[in-house]
């Protein structure tokens, strides 16, 4: 556990300098050039092509990944199977983003040369400000010098994760200055918990076809049966102009049981103005406001009309939590 704190302490000391190098006040090499990088990844026509050998590899490829969901094409090529002719995928209009701790990876002299060649931006992300990945590029990300976690070695460990921690930056910087919603974030990952808490109510509510309704002036036998056909616990209240005007669930049937029950009027039993939900709501915000209020459905309105039903096994069951 000591050698485990050990390592976080020492990879937290190099993002605390990380963070103080992307100060906005008196920037210096890395703020300035993480703004112009942002400003050459929107100013482009094609994708981010991110690059980078071992450990900075494996990092890269997150890098693309985070980029990609988050509305920006970006692909990983891999440096030593590019100099076999995957070069072929990086376009005139895309931009490369090569990773290296030190600068001096060999397997990236191919794709430096390349850039070079057919005047294709490049971006450095390195602690080697005097680098042959530096000198080569238009933009450097430096990265600030900050020791490894593991001394013995030296293995790529702080490094690896101030290289994550930039890209992450970079991906959301970008994600914002777009106006990138939860929307187009659902388009990019319709799969998964994030996928499922990005799905709006009106991807899996129960439609206008299904829904429990009565009018004010029905009784409340009527409005027992419709209940309990439909199954929800609950029965919505309309007036004559289609407008949700009321809710009743089978909790205030029980309150209010007694023999007169089935000849009251529904108006007389029901709860007025109840709380809706709109079709473009998050199903993640419909479920909190279930589970806040204690209750298990929530009907969906439409200029006042209801067009739908939310239950809460609903967003149980795609996975919104």
């Amino acid at each position: 556990l000591a050698n485990a704190r050990d390592v976080i302490s020492v990879e937290t000391e190099g993002m605390k300098a990380l963070k103080e190098a992307l100060q906005d006040t008196a920037p210096g090499p890395l703020a300035a050039a993480f703004v112009a990088t942002i400003e050459a990844i929107k100013a482009g026509k094609g994708r981010v092509i991110v690059t980078g050998m071992g450990k900075s590899g494996h990092i890269s490829r997150k890098i693309a990944a985070t980029l990609s969901s988050t509305g920006q094409p970006a692909m990983y090529v891999h440096p030593g199977e590019a100099s076999h002719g995957d070069l072929g995928m990086i376009g005139q209009d895309d931009l490369v983003l090569a990773l290296s701790n030190s600068g001096e990876t060999p397997e990236l002299g191919d794709i430096i040369a390349y850039c070079g060649r057919f005047s294709i931006p490049l971006i450095a992300m390195t602690s080697g400000a005097n680098s042959a990945l530096a000198l080569a590029a238009d933009h450097v990300l430096l990265l600030p010098k900050a020791a490894e976690a593991c001394g013995e070695t030296r293995a790529p460990t702080t490094s690896t994760t101030l290289s994550l921690a930039l890209g992450d930056a970079l991906a959301v910087a970008l994600l914002r200055e777009k106006g990138f919603s939860s929307s187009d974030f659902r388009n990019f990952h319709p799969g998964g918990k994030l996928g499922a808490a990005f799905k709006h109510v009106r991807h899996i509510m129960h439609d206008h076809k299904h829904l429990p309704l009565v009018k004010a002036e029905d009784v409340m036998e009527e409005a027992v049966r419709v209940m309990s056909l439909a199954g929800f616990g609950c029965v919505g209240v309309v007036d004559k102009a289609g407008q949700l005007i009321g809710i009743i669930t089978d909790g205030d049937v029980r309150r209010h049981f007694d023999s007169s029950l089935p000849s009251r009027k529904v108006s007389e039993i029901m709860t007025k103005t109840p709380l809706t939900v709109k079709p473009d709501t998050l199903a993640a915000e419909a479920l909190a406001l279930l589970a806040g209020k204690r209750i298990t459905a929530l009907f969906v309105v439409e200029a006042g009309k209801p067009i739908g039903l939310l239950h809460v096994h609903d967003c149980l069951s795609v996975g919104v939590v």
